[in-house]
């Protein structure tokens, strides 16, 4: 079977190798409209000596899929340090330290009094009768309002860099909302879960965060896709756009851009939803409608070095988010050095500031001086931080991580249900289920297994 993968991401470069891990004689094309490979994906090593992230910055080491992955390719991960584990939340003029177990809940000054025995209260909370709720109803439902707004919303937005009065706990967190539909109270769930994988003799269980290292490489992210690039080869064809898709009989012509074309029996399609919607116009205009309504907010990423001696003593952890009820102009930071090794030049360190999203999208989108001040001023007030930095590198993403909002799990079942007249046709990467690596790795293991199984059936 000939197969054209769309988009050279991480979606579609694991895709393209999960396929040939299966069938090293597969035909398979992938097509990159822009010069470079990686999507999302990309580390910039400065002349300064900083090794700064475009977009995704690492990823947890919970999925075995992933670590499958760089084994493949021979790749060797590297674990974050074990500051990344220390995680604050800016609120009310202070940086509190997320509690990691129940005793530092319980002493944390983040929650009022009356905050955290809410909190506590999760325990007689019931099951939902929304079919889809958004982040905010679950929140202050389960954990009140107090919590939802200093912790699941700069959750939202760190990880979303969304607006968790919009967002879907089922598609976001589909986990927590299968909990929730099986015990009601997640608190409840939680002890159930760890019983049963105690009993089972699991040593990891269950827990209140997402689990995990953070994990990435000496290098840097773009070390993944990088060596998935040149392990595939000539298959890749960058600076390629494809304008529009055709189909005749059983087989899908893709359109390019330079005026070619070329024919294929599966075409599989890992670019953003807005550029899938761009090419299906002609060929299912039903689905492109559908994928238009996902939305992608501008986010601007703020990298600034200091001089380790200048910035002592403000950021001992992984970072911080702010939550919205803050009105400041950033979601929150990342300190980079602290977390791997050599992102930063000896005796300097890296922070990673983030400004944007669904938010406030319109202040990512300001010129590089106002957005210099804005960040500059926030960190003045939250980490003390009043030194000049030596090394500035603003990086803009005009429309950057896809919103699941109430409604999208159904929109995803119609685009389901108009698939079923394409045959051969798959949209995959993360403007569906999942936006992390993680998600997107194992989505194109799935995909490929997809389309062996087709070859397989037809005999191509």
């Amino acid at each position: 079977m000939k197969t054209a993968i769309v988009g050279a991401g991480i979606s579609g470069l694991a895709t393209g190798q999960a396929i040939l891990a299966r069938d090293s004689n597969a035909e398979v094309v992938i097509f990159e409209s822009d010069a470079r490979t990686g999507g999302k994906v990309f580390s910039e090593i400065t002349e300064e000596g900083y090794l700064c992230e475009w977009g995704v910055n690492a990823f947890l080491d919970k999925s075995p899929r992933t670590l499958e992955l760089c084994e493949e390719i021979g790749l060797n991960p590297v674990s974050g340090d074990v500051a990344a584990k220390k995680r604050y939340v800016f609120s009310e003029n202070y940086l509190h330290k997320l509690p990691e177990k129940p005793p530092e809940f319980l002493a944390s000054k983040l929650l009022s009094f009356p905050g955290r025995m809410r909190v506590i209260g999760e325990i007689f909370s019931g099951r939902t009768k929304l079919p889809d709720e958004t982040l905010e109803q679950f929140g202050a439902r389960h954990l009140g309002r107090e919590a939802f707004e200093k912790l699941i919303d700069p959750m939202a937005s760190g990880v979303f860099a969304g607006d968790a009065t919009k967002m879907s706990l089922k598609s976001c967190f589909p986990r927590i909302h299968e909990v929730e539909a099986e015990f009601g109270s997640l608190i409840r769930g939680l002890i159930k879960l760890q019983k049963k994988a105690r009993q089972q003799g699991k040593k990891d269980t269950p827990g209140p965060g997402p689990g995990g290292n953070l994990t990435s490489f000496k290098s840097g992210m773009s070390v993944m896709t990088d060596t998935l690039t040149a392990q595939l080869g000539p298959r890749v064809r960058t600076d390629t756009p494809v304008s529009s898709i055709s189909r005749d009989d059983s087989q899908y012509t893709l359109h390019l851009e330079n005026g070619g074309s070329e024919a294929f029996d599966a075409v599989i399609l890992a670019t953003p939803a807005w550029a899938q919607a761009d090419i299906l116009d002609d060929l299912a205009p039903g689905i492109s409608k559908l994928l238009r309504e996902i939305e992608y907010p501008a986010l601007s990423v703020v990298c600034l070095g200091y001089r380790a001696q200048d910035a002592a003593g403000c950021m001992d952890g992984f970072g911080f988010l702010v939550p919205s009820r803050e009105k400041r102009s950033i979601l929150g930071t990342v300190a980079d050095s602290n977390v791997f090794p050599g992102r930063a030049p000896e005796g300097s360190v890296l922070y990673r500031t983030m400004v944007g999203g669904a938010r406030c999208s319109q202040l990512a989108e300001l010129p590089n001086e106002q957005l210099l001040d804005r960040v500059r001023s926030d960190l003045e007030d939250i980490m003390g931080l009043k030194a000049e930095p030596e090394f500035v590198s603003i990086y803009r993403h005009e429309r950057a991580i896809p919103q699941y909002l109430v409604g999208h799990a159904d929109r995803l079942e119609v685009i389901e249900s108009h698939l079923h007249d394409f045959p051969g046709l798959i949209l995959t990467g993360n403007a569906f289920r999942g936006v992390s690596l993680n998600d997107c790795v194992l989505n194109a293991e799935k995909t490929a297994e997809k389309v062996v199984a087709a070859a397989a059936v037809t005999g191509k």
